[in-house]
C-alpha cells in the first residue's frame, strides 16, 4: 500500500556551543562509528520546533503541556465566565481531571484543592477550551463531567504539536496519540574533543581601585561541530490525527520551516550559535522512511584541499545513491536548499530551490497526494 513520508534531511554547522548540556554541565555526545561525536538530543530539537510553532501557527492550532492542569484549566473557565470566582473555578477544574483519571486532588473541609497531574500533560488549546466549557455548563445545570465526556473532549481536535510529536497518557491510553513525526539524535559527522573556556568576571564596586583580583572565576565546557539531523513525517498519521487536508498541509509546512530555522537555546547567551544550516534535503517517499545516517559511519576528516561541510555534503550524496540503489528506492520528489559551492554536490539528487520554496513546494505536494487539488 502506497503511502506518504517525507524524510529531511540537513548538514548543519555551529560554532564553539554547548546547545545540549548533560548532568554534569558538560555538551552532550555519543560514540558512532568508533569515535566521539558531538550530539544534540532529539528531545532538544523538538523542544525548539515546537517553540518555533508559536510564530507559524496559529495559538488554536497549537497545545499546552503542563503538570499544573487544574491552574490551566481554571483559568479558562474564568476567562468563559469571569463571575465564577478562583475557588470555584479550581475546585471545577480539579473535578474535570479527577473524573478522567489524570489527577488526584485532596479534599479539605469538603472541597478540592487546585490539582497537578503527575506527569506532563499534553493538551490542545481547543481541548482545554472545550473542557472548560463543558466543566461550565455542568456547573450551571448542578451536574459534573463523567469519565466518557472527558475522553471524548479530550481525543478530538487534536493540535498540530501532539499530533506531530504524540501524547502517551499511561492513565488513560484512550486518548493516546501515535507520533506522525521522529526526530533523531543529532550527532556530528567528525570525531569531536570537547573543550573549556576558562573566564573571569570583574566586580564593577570594587572598593579599591588597586584591587586587580577577579570577582569569579569558572569554566565552560563547549565543542563546535557540523551536525547531521534527520526526522521524518509520516503524512496519512498527521491527516489521520488533524482530520483534514488543509491542516495536515500546514502542519507540514510549519514543521519543515521550524526544522531548518530553529535551534536548541543552551548556552545561547554565551556563544550566540544562532546559524542557518549548509544545507536541507527533503525526500518525498511513498514506502518507508530512511536514515541516511550511514553516511558518516567513517567520520569526516578535513584535508588541505577540502573542509568538513564539502566532504560531509559528498559523503552524503554518495551513500543516498548507493542505498537507494541498492534496494530499488526511487523518492517520489526530492528539494534541495544549499549554501554555495561546498554542498552543490547534493543539488544534483533532486530540484535546488530556495528554502521558501522548498517548504511550499513540499506542502503542494502533500496536499496532491492527500487527493486535494493542489
Amino acid at each position: 500500500m502506497s503511502r506518504t513520508i517525507i524524510d529531511v534531511y540537513a548538514l548543519h554547522t555551529v560554532p564553539p556551543s554547548n546547545l545540549n548540556r548533560d548532568d554534569t554541565g558538560s555538551p552532550k555526545t555519543a560514540v558512532y562509528g568508533g569515535v566521539r561525536r558531538a550530539r544534540v538530543s532529539s528531545q532538544a530539537w523538538k523542544r525548539a520546533i515546537r517553540l518555533a510553532f508559536s510564530d507559524l501557527l496559529d495559538r488554536s492550532q497549537l497545545g499546552e503541556r503542563t503538570k499544573r492542569v487544574g491552574e490551566s484549566l481554571a483559568t479558562r473557565i474564568r476567562a468563559l465566565d469571569p463571575g465564577v470566582s478562583g475557588e470555584d473555578a479550581s475546585a471545577l477544574a480539579a473535578e474535570v481531571f479527577v473524573a478522567g483519571g489524570l489527577a488526584k486532588a485532596d479534599k479539605k473541609k469538603g472541597e478540592l484543592k487546585d490539582v497537578e497531574s503527575g506527569y506532563l500533560l499534553f493538551l490542545s488549546h481547543r481541548q482545554l477550551d472545550n473542557l472548560a466549557a463543558a466543566a461550565l455548563d455542568a456547573y450551571r445545570s448542578g451536574g459534573t463531567i463523567d469519565r466518557a465526556r472527558f475522553k471524548e473532549l479530550a481525543n478530538t481536535e487534536h493540535s498540530v504539536d501532539v499530533a506531530m510529536f504524540g501524547r502517551m497518557v499511561a492513565d488513560l491510553a484512550d486518548i493516546n496519540v501515535d507520533a506522525a513525526c521522529q526526530v533523531s539524535h543529532a550527532i556530528s559527522v567528525h570525531a569531536v574533543d570537547n573543550e573549556f573556556d576558562y573566564f573571569t568576571a570583574v566586580d564593577d564596586r570594587k572598593a579599591d581601585a588597586l584591587e586587580t583580583g577577579a570577582g569569579m572565576i569558572g569554566t565552560i565546557e563547549f565543542n563546535s561541530s557540523t551536525l547531521y539531523r534527520y526526522a521524518t513525517v509520516d503524512v496519512d498519521a498527521l491527516h489521520r490525527t488533524l482530520g483534514n487536508a488543509e491542516a495536515t498541509r500546514a502542519a507540514v509546512e510549519a514543521f519543515l520551516t521550524a526544522f531548518g530555522r530553529s535551534m536548541p537555546t543552551g548556552k545561547q547567551n554565551t556563544f550566540a550559535h544562532r546559524t542557518l544550516p549548509d544545507a536541507v534535503m527533503v525526500r518525498l517517499r511513498e514506502t518507508q522512511p530512511i536514515n541516511l545516517v550511514g553516511a558518516f559511519e567513517t567520520a569526516i576528516r578535513e584535508t588541505h584541499s577540502a573542509g568538513r561541510v564539502e566532504l560531509a555534503a559528498a559523503a552524503l550524496a554518495r551513500h543516498t545513491v548507493a542505498v537507494e540503489g541498492a534496494y530499488g528506492e526511487r523518492p517520489v520528489g526530492t528539494w534541495v536548499t544549499q549554501v554555495g559551492e561546498k554542498t552543490a554536490v547534493l543539488a544534483d539528487l533532486g530540484k535546488a530551490v530556495s528554502f521558501g520554496e522548498l517548504v511550499t513546494e513540499v506542502g503542494e505536494q502533500v496536499t496532491v497526494a492527500l487527493g486535494q487539488p493542489a
